[in-house]
C-alpha cells in the first residue's frame, strides 16, 4: 500500500495518496478475518439484488458516524440549514478550504435553478479525511464484494473491489431539486466491462417529503443494442431537472414496468445498486436538509476505454489498460478473510 509521508498534514495533502484508511473515522482494516465475515449479506438479500437490481436499508454506519460526516458535510455548502445562497455550476472556487483544487467536479447548484438546488461533487476523499476513510469501511466493501461477484460471470462468491469515485447530493429545505431518472453506467461508458456498483448512503431518515431516493425494480435489465453490443440507455438531461425525460427513450414494455418504489431509507443505512438499475429522486420540500454520500465501485480489472483523463485532473489511463493507480484503490480483497 502506498502511504503518503506527511500524514500529520491531512487537511492540505492529497489523501488520495494514502491508500488504506487513516482511522478518522472507524479505525483501521480489521485483521482477524472474523470482523470482516461478520458484514456478509445473507443468501435472501443477495436474491432480492439480483431480481430487482438493488438492495435496500442495509446499516453501514452508526449515528454518531453520521453526525460527524455531516459536519464535514458543511464545509462543502454554499448553503446552510436557514440560509439558501445559490449559485451554479462549476464553482469550486467559492469554496473557502485548501485542497478544493483537488475535486473532480463541484457544482453548489447543478440544476441551476434558485427553487430546485441540488448541491453535487466528486472528490471530496481527496481533501477529507472522513470522507477518505469512509470508502474502506468493511460494512460497505464486503457487502459490494458479494453482490458484484453475485452478477458477475466469474460466478465466484466474493470478487477484489477497487473504488471508482465518490459524490455527495444534498438538497436544502424547501426548494431541494430533484435528480432525474438515469442509470449510472450511462455516464460511465469510458471505463470496461460492466462490472460496477453504487452504494448511496443516507446520512438523514430520507422520506417522500424530503426527496428519497427511488428505484424501478428489474431496470437492471433494460439496454440497447449498439452495433452487437449491450449498451445502457441514453443520457436524457445531464443537469437531473427533468424527471419526465426519460420516458421519451423507454420503450412500450419498460414504460409498463416503470413503477419507481421510494428506498426511504434511514439514516446510517445504504442501498447498494446495479449500475444500470433506473433511480432518481424528487425535490426536497420539507423543513430539513436531505444529505446523501455515495460510493461507486467496480471489480479489479477494469480497464479505460478513453485515451483521455477518467476524471477532472487525473493523469489518463489509456485504453484498455486496467485501473490501478492511487486514485482507485483495493479497498476489498477476499484473501483478507
Amino acid at each position: 500500500m502506498t502511504t503518503n509521508t506527511s500524514e500529520q498534514s491531512h487537511e492540505t495533502s492529497d489523501l488520495s495518496l494514502i491508500s488504506k484508511p487513516i482511522g478518522d473515522l472507524f479505525g483501521q482494516l480489521p485483521v482477524d478475518p472474523d470482523n470482516y465475515s461478520r458484514y456478509l449479506l445473507s443468501e435472501d438479500q443477495i436474491a432480492f439484488y439480483k431480481a430487482n437490481g438493488y438492495l435496500n436499508q442495509v446499516r453501514v454506519l452508526t449515528d454518531e458516524q453520521c453526525n460527524r460526516l455531516i459536519d464535514e458535510y458543511k464545509r462543502f455548502l454554499l448553503w446552510n440549514d436557514h440560509h439558501h445562497t445559490s449559485y451554479g455550476k462549476n464553482d469550486a472556487h467559492r469554496l473557502d478550504f485548501p485542497g478544493k483544487h483537488l475535486l473532480y467536479e463541484y457544482h453548489s447548484n447543478q440544476s441551476d435553478d434558485p427553487n430546485h438546488v441540488l448541491t453535487h461533487m466528486l472528490g471530496h476523499w481527496r481533501v477529507s479525511p472522513l470522507f477518505h476513510d469512509l470508502l474502506f469501511i468493511p460494512t460497505v466493501t464486503v457487502p459490494t464484494s458479494q453482490l458484484l461477484a453475485a452478477v458477475h460471470p466469474s460466478q465466484q462468491t466474493l470478487l477484489p473491489v477497487r473504488f471508482w469515485h465518490d459524490q455527495l447530493f444534498a438538497k436544502p429545505p424547501y426548494h431541494g431539486g430533484h435528480v432525474a431518472w438515469h442509470q449510472d453506467y450511462s455516464y460511465w461508458i469510458r471505463t470496461e466491462p460492466m462490472q460496477h456498483i453504487t452504494v448511496h448512503i443516507a446520512l438523514d431518515d430520507q422520506t417522500e417529503e424530503n426527496g428519497a431516493v427511488h428505484y424501478v425494480p428489474g431496470s437492471h435489465r433494460w439496454h440497447r443494442i449498439e452495433d452487437g453490443k449491450e449498451v445502457p440507455l441514453p443520457v436524457t438531461d445531464l443537469d437531473f431537472k427533468d424527471m419526465e425525460s426519460i420516458k421519451q427513450i423507454l420503450n412500450e414494455e419498460e414504460l409498463a414496468q416503470f413503477q419507481p418504489l421510494p428506498g426511504l431509507l434511514k439514516k446510517g443505512h445504504a442501498s447498494f445498486h446495479h449500475p444500470l438499475t433506473v433511480h432518481g429522486s424528487y425535490a426536497n420540500r420539507s423543513s430539513e436538509p436531505r444529505r446523501a454520500a455515495v460510493l461507486n465501485y467496480f471489480v479489479e480489472g477494469t480497464r479505460s476505454d478513453t485515451d483521455e483523463p477518467l476524471l477532472q485532473g487525473i493523469p489518463a489511463i489509456l485504453r484498455g489498460q486496467p485501473l490501478d493507480s492511487q486514485f482507485f484503490p483495493i479497498v476489498f480483497d477476499p484473501k483478507w478473510m
